[in-house]
């Protein structure tokens, strides 16, 4: 009885831990983003969550095929790389908050993607929650900066597209990478994509002068690193320990509460969210849990 109880009590301060580490995550972003570039910010991101998962990488080459290192490679791409230029990109047009309300669109996304592109089962009630995530997703990349309905910010659909990449990721490893762990496929994939985040930061960026010259560059720098550690690294191992003590259900229940916490950093922060952008998280929110409740 007292094993149940320690479970439900760890999975409890995992999910906790882990809304806060991946809700805190578009605020340290918007921090880089004072001192470096998108591009900047997602190379740094990457390279280091590369670097602080390769012990572990390192450690799991012994589990591997020859086949496994393309299939790795594409996840990485796909699951880290990708996101990480595209989310920096959004957020230098997006507040913070808006843009982690945005990423819920990931299971959506999944679900949508699933059933187009891995044959995946359909349940008819998700079509109600399909429709009111894309709806608010509407809403709020037609939301201009004073909340209300009119021009279009277009640095939103590279939200969308990130989310996309994400989901195009989660169906590709459930069904194309079924041999080998979470921590396997994440440590490796950012192995093998780490280099080409180098390449990029101090082959076509002025990363190394910025790092010189700008005062605050190694502040931005430590949120940036901060970013890799935390969201990336950290969050991955705490992630997979959460799927092995719990449900899927609850496990995916980390979903809502991350948007929670980050429109908290973003209105601490000073952020300013009108009706409008409500109105679209409110519709996101509602559609990602009806899309995948289980009846």
């Amino acid at each position: 009885m007292s094993n149940g109880s320690d479970n439900n009590a760890r999975a409890l301060t995992l999910l906790i831990f882990l809304a806060l580490i991946w809700g805190t995550s578009f605020i340290l972003m918007k921090r880089g983003l004072q001192v470096y570039s998108a591009g900047e910010l997602g190379s740094i991101r990457v390279a280091a969550a590369s670097l602080f998962l390769l012990p572990i990488a390192l450690l799991k080459l012994k589990d591997l095929k020859p086949g496994h290192y393309i299939k790795l490679f594409a996840s990485g791409m796909m699951g880290i790389f990708f996101p990480a230029f595209l989310f920096a990109l959004a957020q230098t047009r997006l507040e913070s908050s808006v843009t982690g309300i945005m990423n819920s669109l990931t299971p959506i996304c999944t679900l949508l993607i699933g059933v187009f592109f891995f044959h995946q089962q359909f349940r008819r009630q998700s079509i109600i929650g399909i429709v009111l995530g894309l709806t608010g997703t509407i809403i709020l990349v037609l939301a201009n900066s004073g909340g209300s309905i009119g021009s279009i910010n277009a640095f939103a659909t590279f939200v969308i597209l990130a989310c996309i990449f994400y989901a195009f990721n989660l169906n590709y490893i459930k069904y194309k990478i079924t041999d080998l762990n979470a921590l396997t496929i994440t440590s490796v994939s950012l192995m093998l994509i780490g280099p080409l985040a180098l390449v990029f930061l101090f082959g076509f960026t002025d990363f190394t002068a910025k790092l010189r010259t700008h005062e605050g560059a190694y502040t931005g720098l430590g949120y940036i690193l901060l970013l890799g550690f935390m969201s990336t690294s950290l969050a991955t191992i705490l992630f997979n320990k959460l799927v092995k003590i719990s449900s899927p259900l609850y496990t995916s229940s980390v979903t809502y509460l991350i948007p929670v916490v980050a429109v908290l950093w973003g209105l601490f922060d000073g952020e300013h969210l009108f009706p409008g952008h409500f109105a679209g998280m409110a519709a996101i929110i509602g559609g990602v849990y009806l899309a995948n409740r289980k009846i």
